[in-house]
């Protein structure tokens, strides 16, 4: 039976098929539980996983430029609504989205997914002109973090490197940026600095009417499988796809279940609150996998991809997975 690494981090979606509960059929799997921030810039240099966790962003840049050395699957690892990412000093006069505009905005990266989700998202609902925001890139709390890809951006657009010994949460301390969008709160919000605050300050009434006008829940991660990989397996990528799926169903089944216990089996208060607003609001399968239902996400991530000079040409849904993901 032919040996596989899939290496991806511990979600809840996908340990079964990292501990074995799951099996991909025909295939012996070896395991690698790493974080994202560790897998990603592996995946679009050395590639030395088998199947990994990747960037949706950096599979759509590389994939633009026939470079990308993994086939995705529409297995969405993370998912999540980002109207909370955007943080900004109370005294830069920034009240409304639209405020961002001209203002120096920190980013660990200019192409990561989470940045090209917030200003796709403030350009469509807020109708902010995102080229007008001067982008300053750097580590979040820790200084060092570089662009994970070589970039073909437009002269007129602002985006320049951080020094090397800065955070982006030291300096909108020090009043060297206006605001930072990231996927993690800065150090200094986690703080409850005064100065440091999140733009929307109720995000997540924002998300859901986000959701019920757009239909959209954004795609963060998807899982890659190494081009020769899949060719020399064809059945791989059917059995991942149904691997997944059935991880999905647990790791889905396991929220309910913990939701209407009787006894809370989490050290999350209001996590039956939690579960029963996403129904309320998405429904009870609020977190598919495939194409069909997902066209919404995926159409307007390629948009935002070419809009904001990432991608070398806007791709096409047909075009973003392996085929058996359209069977």
């Amino acid at each position: 039976m032919p040996k596989i690494s899939i290496a991806c981090w511990d979600y809840d979606r996908a340990m079964p098929v990292l501990d074995g509960t799951v099996p991909v059929d025909g295939f012996d799997v070896d395991p690698v539980m790493e974080p994202p921030g560790t897998l990603f810039p592996l995946s679009v240099s050395t590639a030395p996983y088998d199947v990994t966790e990747l960037s949706f962003a950096s599979y759509l840049i590389q994939t633009s430029r026939n470079e990308c050395a993994y086939i995705g699957l529409p297995i969405y690892l993370s998912r999540a609504f980002r109207h909370g990412a955007i943080y900004v000093r109370n005294d830069a006069g920034i009240k409304t989205p639209r405020d961002l505009e001209g203002k120096r905005v920190g980013v660990p990266e200019y192409a990561m997914t989470l940045a090209l989700w917030v200003r796709g998202i403030i350009s469509d609902s807020y109708g902010v002109d995102v080229s007008k925001l001067r982008y300053r890139t750097g580590g979040l709390n820790k200084p060092g973090r570089v662009e994970r890809l070589k970039l073909d951006l437009p002269g007129d657009l602002e985006v320049q490197a951080m020094g090397e010994d800065i955070s982006l949460n030291s300096a909108i301390l020090d009043g060297e940026l206006d605001a930072i969008i990231a996927p993690a709160p800065p150090q200094a919000f986690v703080d409850g600095h005064p100065l440091i605050e999140r733009l929307i300050g109720s995000p997540g009434l924002a998300e859901q009417e986000y959701f019920k006008d757009t239909g959209i829940f954004p795609i963060m991660h998807i899982v890659g499988v190494k081009r020769e990989i899949a060719e020399a397996h064809p059945d791989l990528c059917p059995a991942l796809m149904t691997a997944f799926g059935q991880a999905r169903t647990i790791a889905m089944d396991r929220v309910r279940a913990v939701a209407e216990a009787s006894a809370n089996r989490t050290m999350s208060p209001w996590f039956a609150d939690s579960y029963e607003l996403a129904v309320s609001v998405m429904g009870p399968d609020f977190w598919t996998y495939g194409v069909k239902g997902n066209e919404a996400a995926l159409d307007a991530i390629c948009r935002y991809a070419d809009e904001q000079h990432l991608s070398a040409r806007r791709l096409s849904i047909p075009e973003l997975f392996h085929s058996s993901a359209y069977d």
